[in-house]
């Protein structure tokens, strides 16, 4: 099998497994009419700690998981893409920082979704971007904001007056992506140095010049 072909298939196992298990106890609230709230982060309250790590896979309804859906699949499998080595430790820091910051510091209220990890993961792709100036993760980025259009008004809930939206888990989720993308800066791929060879090879044949002559 082709090289990149196999590092693109094995970059997608871990964010559809993720996807599976959120589809899933969707699938379970409707079929069964439970609700799994409860798993979700309710702030400095000791019983919404949990949500700190089980938030994400619960989603309110069908359509509040659909529209997560794609942005968690891309940005996730985009991480383990670019970051093979270090991806998992990757993703669970921004999971656990973006969580726990929301526990500290949101409304009094049960927060649930996976939308606090998709704003953690768009902001540490766009800011590696600007920190490497790395072509690959600049494209992507700018991927990130015309798939995900809507990201930087998601701070701002007077512009969804109809929806019932976390705007602390998006803000949280972005200060997780800011602070991990300074952290493991040096661990992004480094921008490609396309003349070296070229530069080389003439450098090598002055050399071979001099020395025969």
């Amino acid at each position: 099998m082709n090289e990149e072909l196999a590092k693109l298939i094995k970059s997608l196992q871990i964010p559809i497994i993720l996807l599976v298990i959120m589809w899933l106890l969707m699938w379970a609230q409707d079929y069964f009419s439970f609700s799994l709230m409860f798993l979700g982060v309710f702030p400095l309250r000791l019983n919404g700690l949990q949500g700190v790590i089980t938030s994400v896979f619960i989603h309110a309804s069908w359509s509040h998981l659909a529209s997560n859906t794609l942005p968690f699949f891309l940005f996730c499998a985009a991480l383990y893409y670019y970051y093979p080595k270090v991806a998992t430790k990757i993703l669970i820091s921004l999971w656990m920082l973006s969580g726990f910051l929301l526990w500290l510091s949101g409304r009094s209220d049960w927060h649930i979704g996976a939308s606090g990890l998709i704003y953690a993961l768009a902001f540490f792709h766009i800011l590696t971007a600007l920190l490497q100036r790395e072509i690959r993760i600049m494209a992507f980025s700018m991927l990130i904001v015309f798939l995900y259009g809507s990201l930087f008004w998601g701070f701002f809930p007077e512009f969804f007056p109809n929806e019932n939206i976390s705007w602390e888990g998006h803000l949280m989720g972005a200060v997780a992506g800011i602070v991990f993308a300074f952290y493991y800066r040096n661990e992004a791929p480094k921008p490609k140095q396309y003349f070296a060879d070229e530069s080389s090879t003439e450098e090598d044949e002055e050399t071979y010049w001099l020395n025969e002559h």
